[in-house]
């Protein structure tokens, strides 16, 4: 939907907008909407970065986190000007969104004590085990509250001096505000959320307080207070303005919307914050996300319960390794491409591999692709061998091939799903949103076939997070101008912001699902050529031979 130049530039001048940051795993984006009509996008801009392994751990260092944010920030400036002839030096609301879990900590000075240490670190085992035994509920290995114990347990030198922890949106936002707040979205990623009081489940925090006792300070008093959608979460300080746009062009003062995660961006991306709905998210992860509508019935290793942005609790699968596997494959084909006399642009590649895939056999002739770039807790394993298996009597064609990557990229996804499925949850819909599902109609297909349910797609796709962000700041404004009352997050997102967006839905095809089903049988089975891949060959070994060669 394309805004018109007059009324987008008024806004602008008038501040009448917000502005979303999202953080993501391979990048950093902003996104401008108008705060009366969150549908329009008025201008964005992004900045791709990696993070980095060094010394066991994988983190993104805080500079790149502030470049990063400043070059996304610049980008979108120079969008609105291109746009509509104006940079914009106000808002009505900011949001910031990032990757959720992890571990960031910082001493009574606000110093950080260790490198950040991103939800890929698959390190905490003990603590999450021992954490999923005293509270009753599953914790995994990526939760910040499982990275603090490990650190407790290893009896880390730091942890005498920790005196806050936080997310990445969290610290961000702290950065930008002062506050020490976090959406409740995020903070469910952080330790486990009481759906009545929609905070820190007050008992679990006293038992965490008895067993750590004497080796860090009371658990509320390291993390971030908690806040609801719509709630207030602060004003943008000179210093933060400054930090977010160094050119000294952005005035102070503006109202942030508390931060969220991820998981609940891509809930507001997709509207799916009510229960019975879902959504499944692609990028270097992959996660799905349904909201329940009672809980769930037994403590499972591949599920957790997070929450939406307002408080309500969502069962989460949540897979470490997404798309990037296939991102490297696309690449390879991109390079031969040009090789070969004849390029085509990174886009055009996906384009042309995914319809290929669409003439692949349903189980993908036997083929079968893991892309575990990292450890992935919902099959068992601490460490990722990305492979292709296949038998010698499989059919080793392209349309094949790329259908076994796409349907890897959905395995462990669809293992979680199916143990969601024997909870007896209903899910009336289920939209897919990230850059997976920008060539149409292709993976939204094979995915639907995954799942064995309709898979839809909106307009909004591949936006993503940093719309989301954007529109619970566009929703900040609104429940301030009611004076802290109106419609809840749901009715005022259908309401507000979908009802003018085209849907397209996929209904799983019955060859599909029966080629998927097959296709996750053998998956399963080949786990074990997974974890023999991932203690024959050693990453530290194949790491210094390089260096050797180089």
């Amino acid at each position: 939907m394309t805004p018109e130049p007059a009324p987008a530039r008024s806004a602008i001048l008038e501040a009448r907008t917000a502005l979303g940051i999202e953080l993501g795993s391979t990048r950093i984006k902003a996104c401008l909407v108008d705060v009366d009509d969150p549908s329009l996008v008025l201008a964005v801009g992004s900045h791709e970065w990696e993070n980095e392994f060094g010394e066991g751990v994988w983190t993104y260092s805080l500079e790149s986190v502030w470049s990063g944010l400043q070059a996304a920030y610049a980008g979108l400036v120079r969008d609105a000007e291109r746009r509509h002839g104006v940079r914009p030096e106000a808002f009505g609301a900011i949001g910031v969104s990032a990757m959720m879990h992890g571990y960031l900590a910082f001493d009574a000075d606000g110093g950080l004590l260790v490198p950040f240490r991103t939800w890929r670190n698959t390190s905490t085992g003990p603590a999450a085990s021992e954490l999923t035994g005293l509270f009753g509920v599953n914790i995994p290995l990526r939760w910040s509250i499982a990275h603090l114990h490990q650190s407790v347990i290893d009896a880390e030198p730091h942890v005498a001096r920790v005196r806050f922890c936080t997310t990445l949106a969290g610290y961000v936002h702290w950065r930008l505000t002062g506050r020490k707040v976090l959406g409740v979205g995020d903070a469910s990623g952080m330790f486990p959320i009481d759906p009545d009081t929609k905070s820190y489940d007050a008992e679990l925090v006293a038992r965490y307080d008895e067993v750590s006792a004497g080796r860090v300070p009371k658990l509320l008093d390291l993390l971030p207070e908690v806040l609801g959608a719509g709630q207030p979460a602060g004003e943008l300080t000179p210093e933060g303005a400054l930090l977010l746009d160094p050119t000294g062009a952005l005035r102070s003062g503006v109202s942030l919307c508390p931060p969220e995660g991820d998981a609940g961006t891509g809930m507001v991306a997709t509207n799916s914050v009510a229960p019975r709905t879902g959504n499944v998210s692609a990028g270097t992860s992959i996660f799905a996300m349904v909201v329940l509508e009672r809980p769930l019935a037994a403590v499972h290793h591949e599920l957790d319960v997070v929450t939406t942005p307002a408080g309500d609790p969502v069962a989460m699968v949540h897979c470490n390794n997404g798309a990037s596997e296939l991102a490297a494959w696309a690449g390879l084909f991109h390079r031969f491409a040009a090789i070969a006399g004849s390029p085509v642009d990174a886009d055009a590649v996906y384009t042309l591999l995914f319809s290929e895939a669409l003439d692949g056999e349903p189980d993908a002739g036997g083929l079968l692709a893991y892309n575990y770039l990292a450890g992935e807790p919902i099959t068992g394993l601490e460490r990722g061998r990305p492979l292709v298996v296949r038998t010698p009597d499989s059919r080793l064609t392209l349309a094949n091939f790329v259908r076994a990557q796409l349907y890897g990229v959905v395995g462990t996804l669809a293992l979680g799903m199916r143990v969601l499925a024997d909870e007896g949850v209903g899910l009336d819909r289920m939209y897919a949103h990230g850059g997976l599902f920008r060539t149409a109609g292709v993976a939204q297909r094979l995915l639907a076939g995954a799942l064995d349910a309709p898979v839809s797609v909106a307009e909004t796709a591949s936006e993503g997070g940093a719309w989301g962000i954007a529109v619970l700041a566009a929703y900040l404004t609104a429940a301030q101008a009611a004076g802290g009352g109106g419609s809840g997050l749901g009715a005022w997102l259908s309401r507000r912001v979908f009802g003018a967006f085209a849907v397209e839905t996929a209904d799983p095809n019955d060859d599909d699902v029966a080629g998927f089903a097959s296709y996750l049988e053998q998956y399963r089975a080949g786990l074990a050529v997974e974890r023999a891949a991932a203690e024959a060959i050693d990453l530290k070994r194949a790491v210094a031979l390089k260096g050797a060669t180089s």
